[in-house]
């Protein structure tokens, strides 16, 4: 399905990449950028590149190229990043506690605003700053917050139970570590650890 932008769902997810070439290139305190650097970036064509940046309208210049901050300012308002969204994350183990960790959230629009986990000794610690809460406050926390997003870093055998209960208290979307597939009626994003081991390990057995 696509996006509410109508930009095909393939585009947005180069437009996410392109997003990150040119935070490096702002960095780095490049102005300006071709669509030949960012398509050797990733193994794409200057064609492809220029194709995706044209579903913004006109973003660049013939002999000059792309305005580095204008760019990304163009590409954050189609991914609508452009304003910030308040993020829970359920289940603080070794995932969820990196996550929480993780510096390019808030660079990236995204605040964490709660953790919950199961694990009785959890509740009451602060990871970067945010409160771990007992489970059963979920539904009291985010239905009284403006939480719109959740991580679920879960046993799977928890996963589709804890999902409903966050789309019954509010959630809008989720990003989902446990290695299930849930079913629920709004945007979900699996996050295949093991599934993207297997394809490196494929793209790495065909090239020797």
């Amino acid at each position: 399905m696509p996006p509410p932008t109508g930009i095909p769902r393939p585009t947005v997810q180069r437009l996410s990449l392109y997003l990150r070439e040119l935070d490096i290139a702002e960095a780095e305190g490049r102005h300006t950028i071709s669509s030949s650097t960012i398509a050797r970036a990733f193994g794409f064509t200057d064609a492809q590149v220029r194709r995706d940046l044209g579903c913004l309208g006109q973003t660049g210049r013939p002999g000059v190229g792309y305005q580095t901050d204008f760019l990304a300012k163009r590409i954050r308002g189609a991914l609508s990043l452009d304003r910030t969204w308040n993020l829970a994350i359920v289940g603080t183990g070794k995932i969820g506690s990196a996550l929480m960790r993780y510096p390019r959230f808030a660079g990236g629009g995204f605040k964490i605003v709660a953790a919950f986990d199961a694990d009785p000794e959890l509740a009451g610690t602060i990871i970067a700053d945010v409160e771990v809460l007992p489970l059963e406050r979920l539904t009291e926390v985010v239905s009284a917050g403006d939480i719109q997003l959740a991580v679920l870093a879960v046993p799977a055998e928890y996963a589709q139970g804890v999902a409903e209960n966050l789309v019954s208290a509010g959630i809008r979307g989720i990003l989902n570590f446990a290695p299930t597939r849930l079913k629920v009626n709004i945007p979900v994003e699996p996050i295949d650890l093991s599934r993207a081991l297997e394809q490196l390990a494929f793209r790495v057995s065909s090239e020797t």
